[in-house]
């Protein structure tokens, strides 16, 4: 069974789209955990509404982000795969069936797709980030390509302390990269399966915010010198430029 976890915070116009293209999966065996992290809106309300039995609503006690209500959605999960997908995003219906198939071929404990940049509305906007057929935690450094909604991971491969995220800005990238460091390799399907919702005013859309997340990533989760810092970021800048272009 793959456990999908979806930290919800103030997402309450998205929501239903992203829950429905999970319903619509091809792949069945499945159980959804929405991990309302205190909305302020009507989050949680929609939420309790959807009418699936796989569909599971846990409540966060207090406000803590994103990476504790997916470290929260990790704990409870009662399946041997996790896939993470955040609460605007939209899978296409193959996305767990080809995502599966791909990892039992590569004998892989963590791979990751292609996705497509999207609207505000969700409509994919034809620009398609491809991704590399394999990736190390050195490659990993410069190339953020790994996007959260397209990962899955083996749990029986890769050991839950490895998925729990840290609490530090950019938690998704710091995981991957603690994954990799851990010894193992990440496996990319070059397939678009993922709709990317960038809307106006969401901490991806906010450029200055990008570039000081990823600065400290380098100096605290990878623990790299100014130097070696700076050289990786020059590198991630450029590849990530050329992958909005």
């Amino acid at each position: 069974m793959v456990s999908i976890i979806v930290p919800l915070y103030n997402a309450e116009k998205f929501i239903w789209e992203t829950v429905q293209s999970v319903i619509n999966q091809t792949y069945k065996d499945f159980e959804l955990l929405l991990v309302d992290d205190c909305s302020t809106d009507r989050s949680l309300a929609a939420a309790e509404a959807i009418n699936d039995s796989r569909v599971r609503v846990i409540r966060q006690e207090q406000n803590a982000g994103a990476y504790a209500a997916r470290n929260r959605g990790l704990s409870e999960a009662k399946g041997r795969y996790i896939a993470f997908l955040d609460a605007d995003d939209k899978w296409e219906p193959t996305k767990l069936e080809d995502t599966l198939k791909f990892m039992e071929e590569k004998g892989a404990g963590f791979v990751f797709t292609s996705y497509e940049f999207a609207d505000e509305k969700c409509v994919g906007t034809g620009k398609v980030v491809r991704v590399p057929e394999t990736i190390t935690y050195k490659q990993a450094l410069s190339n953020t390509t790994i996007f959260t909604s397209t990962v899955l991971i083996d749990r029986e491969k890769v050991a839950d302390e490895l998925i729990n995220m840290p609490n530090i800005k950019s938690e998704d990238t710091a995981t991957w990269w603690q994954i990799l460091r851990a010894g193992h390799t990440g496996y990319g399907l070059d397939k678009n399966l993922v709709k990317y919702r960038r809307s106006a005013g969401t901490l991806s859309s906010n450029k200055i915010e990008a570039l000081r997340r990823i600065w400290n990533l380098y100096r605290k989760a990878a623990g790299l010198s100014v130097v070696s810092s700076a050289a990786h970021f020059v590198v991630w800048a450029f590849k990530a430029v050329a992958r909005r272009i």
